[in-house]
């Protein structure tokens, strides 16, 4: 037979586990993050962004750099780029940093499996949270 003990400690296991999940489910404020891609021809670099915990943005393109901001509520999500430096980039990272930005600008909803986070708009970007 189970004591009222047990159920109690069942019950308040299940609502810890379920508000770990939720917690890891949510915009991933205070972690960096790499985009899912192919290194461009002759470099290794792949973009990152670093997201801080109030939803500011340092971006490490293929070439250039910068920074922005997210604001999110809900399932809904807003990036607006800042400054970036332009690096001496050859034109074709140039441009590539460039779409970036302006596919990062158009994003509109967001949602994260893991440690995943996928961007979604006219065109969708996948980050994955860079492991230690």
């Amino acid at each position: 037979m189970v004591s009222l003990k047990q159920m109690v400690c069942a019950a308040t296991a299940l609502l810890v586990m379920s508000a770990v999940a939720r917690a890891e489910e949510g915009f991933p404020f205070g972690t960096e993050m790499t985009l899912e891609a192919v290194p461009q021809p002759g470099s290794k670099r792949i973009p990152n962004i670093e997201i801080g915990d109030n939803g500011e943005v340092v971006l490490e393109l293929w070439c250039k750099g910068g920074k922005g901001q997210f604001s999110v509520a809900g399932n809904t999500v807003i990036f607006v780029p800042g400054a970036i430096q332009d690096r001496s980039c050859p034109p074709a990272k140039a441009q590539a940093d460039d779409d970036l930005v302006a596919a990062l600008a158009a994003v509109e909803t967001w949602k994260r499996q893991g440690d995943v986070l996928t961007l979604v708009g006219p065109k969708t970007l996948r980050f994955r949270e860079n492991g230690n």
